[in-house]
């Protein structure tokens, strides 16, 4: 039981590591844009049908917010990114 536990929380220590390091990686190449950059991978994702990755980007896109808290986060913005994300992968 022990180890049931012991490789549960190494697994989430492990994603949540990919979430702050995906996070710094958006920051780097995007800055104040990082956090739209996260949502249009999390809608991508979800336009796929890759629930595990969708919800991966979503977390990123919370990380994005606590990292860099001058990070650009208008929802308007981010609607318009969803939908954009899911006609293309209709139209695919």
């Amino acid at each position: 039981m022990l180890r049931v536990l012991t490789d549960w929380i190494e697994r989430r220590r492990r994603m949540r590591q990919r979430w702050q390091q995906d996070a710094r990686v958006l920051i780097t190449h995007h800055e104040r844009q990082a956090y739209y950059e996260a949502q249009r991978l999390a809608a991508r994702s979800r336009a796929q049908g890759n629930r595990p990755e969708f919800w991966h980007w979503a977390k990123v896109a919370s990380e994005v917010a606590r990292l860099l808290p001058a990070a650009e986060m208008d929802m308007k913005v981010v609607e318009a990114i969803v939908d954009e994300e899911m006609r293309g992968y209709r139209r695919s």
